[in-house]
């Protein structure tokens, strides 16, 4: 490998959406940060099954405003 053109390989933490943590490592930050998950397979409809409706900004009430006269909303 060349020196000096590789980004930095440490190990960080990782924090699951139930906050259960890990440790590894990866390119991710600094050495010692902690990456918290948003979604986890503990936590994703592919995973669990079970669908959740995230309306992340109001994408939802915006589609549904928009497609109201269609009967999708």
């Amino acid at each position: 490998m060349k020196s000096g053109i590789h980004p930095d390989y440490h190990e960080i933490t990782v924090v699951m959406t139930d906050g259960t943590e890990f440790q590894t490592r990866s390119t991710y930050g600094e050495k010692g940060a902690r990456l918290r998950l948003d979604i986890d397979a503990k936590s994703h409809p592919a995973w669990t099954g079970q669908h959740r409706l995230m309306d992340s900004g109001g994408q939802v009430a915006k589609f549904s405003k928009k497609f109201k006269k269609f009967g999708l909303g």
